[in-house]
């Protein structure tokens, strides 16, 4: 297997630390995402939606979509704990939370970065209202995770799972925004600490 990347962004991250937490270790190739590798008609034919991460199997075919890549490699690489649930109601909460950091945290986020930096206005439509408004979405939705973390240990369960991965990724990408987790979000701030230390994403966090 191959794993087309660009290791600093939030797609690729995910993937990252899930591959960390598994204890799998796959070949990476670095994709220039910047300077439009991925819109390459030699890319576009391995990826569906021209995006990173994509992975290559050994088959010669590929799959995109960082949280499918990770569903593939969790059913290759079984484990006593699941980062997917390790019973249906907790899978189907997983999934609820995983779903609801996607829809209401990270895609908001990702649409008011590109938006109101215009990092990508060499190829897409990019409007500073929608940016702003974006960004207070993201502000709006903080406290429900807050208060999720509240109740339980990590975001769907008592478990740390792949809802808290994304989740984990979607707090780092927000510092972007100059968005702060400060103590009126005295639950996030406690949660982020403590996932900060797992030993998987401290061996992918860059040494000054």
């Amino acid at each position: 297997m191959k794993l087309y990347e660009l290791a600093p962004t939030p797609s690729a991250r995910r993937v990252s630390i899930f591959l960390a937490e598994k204890g799998i270790d796959i070949p990476r190739v670095s994709v220039d995402i910047r300077g439009g590798e991925n819109l390459s008609p030699e890319f576009k034919a391995k990826s569906l939606n021209g995006r990173i991460p994509l992975l290559e199997l050994d088959d010669g075919s590929y799959l995109c979509e960082s949280v499918a890549i990770c569903r593939y490699l969790e059913e290759i690489h079984p484990s006593a704990t699941s980062l997917f649930g390790n019973s249906p109601l907790e899978r189907a909460r997983v999934e609820m939370w995983q779903r609801i950091i996607e829809l209401q945290g990270l895609m908001v986020g990702f649409q008011a970065f590109r938006n109101l930096t215009g990092i990508y206005k060499d190829r897409e439509n990019c409007v500073e209202a929608w940016g702003a408004e974006s960004r207070q979405r993201v502000i709006d939705f903080l406290p429900t995770l807050d208060q999720q973390l509240a109740k339980s240990s990590y975001v769907a369960s008592d478990n740390f799972t792949i809802a808290d991965i994304s989740a984990y990724v979607f707090i780092s990408f927000i510092k972007n925004l100059d968005i702060l987790v400060d103590d009126t979000l005295p639950h996030i701030q406690a949660w982020f600490a403590t996932v900060t230390q797992r030993p998987a994403i401290v061996s992918l966090t860059p040494k000054n």
